[in-house]
């Protein structure tokens, strides 16, 4: 049975988040040299959030990709752009508000990949759309600097070409905008506002919820490929965070969650290897009912677990441990589901 999605617009998809990623290491470095350069306080405070914003949204685009649960490099011509976009920064001949022009394009960029990542995610699977929910604050923001951007190059490029101040009709009017987009995108923005990392029982609920999509997914189509293709991402998608959870998590709760309680995590999540194994080598064209009847056990398995995590651990954790400690673990966590996907897509 096919257990590794051969899906090219899933694949398509992963790209694009690498492209996007790639991209956001050259805005935190453009802002960066912006900052450098700036003859202008109040602009160098303005790019000054903008690089924070940006710092903390690389790590929200790490998660997406973690959850997403395809790791892809970028598409060979974003390099070649990116290259050519040092070049110009890094270019005496290019004034300060050339400079700016050009990170403004990448913001553009940013925000029209990331609005185009949320469409495609709506047309090729719900379970995708759950993985990459948290995209929606780094687009809005990236929205919100593009907006920003248009008052800073006015004034920018007035006082470069003239030697004086604008007029501030126009930067009047892009701060009106800025309330007002923040007051519809502030709910979304501020889950995340002051942080560049989640917490572990924010990780780990997202895992949760794209699982339970995908066996949603699964009661909802009769068609043989496609069972494969959604079985094979949650064949991943839960051996990848099982050993994640076994590796980083499990060990640091035993203190305060118990033994008995933190074997009982340890051995439902055995349970599932097997499973998965049996359920893998089920072709649901030839054995539809088989194959149904071992994935409801499977969900059944699951379910539990899921409940038992989200109510008696998640209390655990917040009751022993620090924000800096949870959102510690879910950086390790991270990185350990990272080092799991690499293994897997090796095999």
């Amino acid at each position: 049975m096919v257990v590794t999605l051969d899906d090219t617009k899933r694949m398509a998809i992963a790209q694009k988040l690498a492209d996007i990623r790639a991209f956001q290491n050259l805005a935190i470095k453009n802002e960066q040299l912006l900052i450098s350069e700036c003859p202008d306080q109040d602009i160098r405070g303005r790019l000054q959030n903008m690089l924070e914003d940006d710092q903390k949204n690389l790590g929200i685009l790490e998660t997406v990709i973690v959850q997403y649960g395809i790791q892809s490099e970028p598409h060979p011509s974003t390099q070649q752009i990116i290259e050519q976009y040092d070049r110009l920064m890094s270019s005496e001949e290019m004034t300060f508000y050339r400079k700016l022009v050009q990170h403004e394009l990448i913001k553009h960029g940013q925000a029209m990949g990331g609005i185009l990542v949320h469409k495609a995610a709506q047309k090729v699977g719900a379970d995708i759309e759950v993985a990459i929910a948290p995209l929606n604050t780094v687009n809005f923001e990236n929205r919100a600097h593009q907006e920003q951007l248009k008052g800073v190059l006015e004034l920018a490029g007035v006082r470069e070409l003239t030697g004086q101040d604008a007029d501030q009709g126009l930067w009047a009017r892009v701060q009106d905008a800025i309330a007002a987009f923040s007051g519809v995108a502030g709910s979304v923005i501020t889950q995340n506002s002051d942080k560049q990392d989640m917490n572990i029982q924010t990780l780990i609920r997202l895992d949760h919820n794209k699982v339970n999509t995908i066996f949603t997914e699964i009661g909802a189509t009769k068609d043989p490929q496609k069972l494969q293709e959604y079985f094979g991402q949650l064949y991943k998608d839960l051996l990848a965070h099982a050993q994640a959870e076994e590796e980083i998590v499990y060990s640091r709760i035993r203190p305060f969650y118990g033994e008995e309680n933190t074997k009982e995590l340890y051995d439902e999540q055995a349970e599932w290897r097997p499973m998965l194994e049996e359920i893998k080598a089920i072709d649901p064209a030839s054995s539809p009912d088989e194959f149904r009847s071992k994935i409801k056990d499977l969900m059944a398995h699951v379910g539990d677990h899921i409940r038992q995590e989200e109510s008696t651990m998640f209390a655990a954790i917040d009751n022993n441990c620090s924000s800096e400690q949870k959102e510690q673990m879910a950086s390790e966590f991270k990185q350990a589901k990272v080092k799991v996907q690499a293994e897997m897509a090796a095999k």
